[in-house]
């Protein structure tokens, strides 16, 4: 029997919980310890399964990992020489394994990668990554089924179709050691792209403008060490924030960001939600009922598409019609129907949904499809009437450090049984 998690619905959620480093920003920077022959040390890492395959990645690219799980630490020496590429078999479950492409042609001069996997969320285009490549003086081609590139680097100008989190990282990790200057526009805005800056900034990059939407890196001929302290979840931090609300509950978020957060906290204070900021913290509790609104996820500072199916979750208890809209990510509504049979009262029409509410919710047994709807099936359980039952949990477990450990310590009544397959998912 797989593992799955079991959830008794109808109990509100009280006390404090820690928010984990942001797997958002570990990826990216991660990734950039390929670019130096010294160590990089990343703190307040997350432990996550999607941690964990990328530094099985940075193992079969011929670094040397020393990972302490336990105190959330790691430090990587890529000595070299490096690997070409990570094995397909790796790259086909981690859509940010593509970011070793930019720093492997930045350091090496050459670099390849299959196209990777990740969440069936939508299209999610490669062309961004590649262009900007090809924009840096790179021969982009594809080889036994993989992409590589290059060539000597040098500065460009380069203008995104669109802020592409991903394309705008792996840009940064090539251009840092790109000849001259190099500017991209219409770069992507989020605190996970400002998080590498600042690593790479430390390690000697020269880097202007992160968290805008044009940034310039002025190239520098290598990079050193150094140590970084990744910033909290956002993710984690709203889905908490949500779950608190759904169960009426009142919950202290520690170690939280509020600024990274800014579009969610206006729209839980907008539909009858209690906000209240502290020193690196973040209380949220309900005791009323919410009102329904119209949500748009969008890139930052906007509201966060990974935050679009637990907002849904949440309005399915607000009194009216709401409307979400995903502007990110087309395919992002199939958790709908998972909702459906809980009660959820949802129609959709392409990218959007329409939500009526309040909608009493029943236990039942659901499919996580992807890593933010296996949560929102997770706080819809919290405020159901009876037990759900949620399966393919190893999507959450991509994405979330101790999920169900931190719900019982706010008092959830959530337990994970089974038994892990006989091959583990890598």
């Amino acid at each position: 029997m797989e593992p799955l998690y079991r959830v008794q619905g109808g109990g509100p959620l009280h006390g404090d919980v820690r928010i984990s480093g942001a797997k958002n920003a570990a990826l990216p920077c991660l990734a950039a310890s390929l670019l130096t022959t010294e160590p990089c040390t990343i703190e307040n890492l997350p432990a996550i399964a999607d941690v964990d395959l990328f530094l099985e990645i940075l193992r079969q690219l011929g670094a040397e990992v020393d990972h302490d799980a336990a105190n959330h630490r790691v430090t990587v020496q890529a000595v070299g020489p490096l690997a070409e590429a990570p094995p397909d078999r790796l790259v086909a479950n981690q859509r940010a394994s593509f970011l070793v492409m930019g720093p492997l042609l930045a350091r090496e001069g050459r670099g390849g990668c299959a196209a990777p996997g990740g969440d069936i969320i939508g299209q999610r285009p490669l062309d961004v990554h590649l262009r900007g490549f090809r924009s840096l003086g790179a021969d982009v081609r594809t080889e036994a089924g993989r992409f590589v590139a290059s060539g000597q680097l040098r500065g460009s100008r380069i203008v995104l179709d669109y802020p592409s989190v991903l394309g705008t990282e792996n840009l940064l990790l090539a251009a840092v050691l790109a000849e001259g200057e190099t500017v991209i526009v219409n770069a992507a805005a989020e605190p996970e792209v400002v998080a590498l800056a600042s690593l790479l900034s430390a390690m000697g990059a020269r880097i202007h403008g992160a968290g805008s939407h044009t940034i310039t890196v002025y190239g520098v001929a290598s990079l050193h060490g150094a140590t970084t302290r990744l910033i909290p979840d956002r993710i984690e931090t709203g889905t908490f924030a949500i779950a608190a609300a759904i169960t009426g509950g009142d919950v202290r978020l520690v170690d939280a960001r509020p600024r990274d957060l800014d579009a969610l906290l206006f729209k839980l204070q907008e539909i009858g939600v209690e906000v209240e900021e502290g020193d690196g913290s973040l209380r949220v509790r309900r005791r009323g009922a919410m009102q329904a609104t119209t949500v748009q996820a969008v890139p930052f500072p906007g509201l966060a598409t990974d935050l679009q199916a637990l907002v849904t979750t949440l309005l399915t208890q607000a009194e009216g019609v709401s409307v979400v809209n995903e502007r990110v990510f087309e395919n992002r509504l199939g958790y709908v129907g998972e909702l459906r049979k809980m009660g959820a009262r949802i129609v959709t029409a392409g990218a959007t949904a329409i939500v009526q509410g309040p909608s009493p919710l029943h236990g039942a047994v659901v499919q996580g499809l992807d890593v933010r709807a296996s949560a929102a099936l997770v706080v819809a359980a919290l405020a159901a009437d009876g037990e759900t039952e949620l399966l393919d949990i190893f999507h959450l477990e991509r994405g979330y450090e101790c999920f169900g450990e931190k719900l019982r310590g706010l008092g959830a009544a959530i337990d994970r049984v089974g038994v892990e397959p006989a091959t583990p998912r890598l």
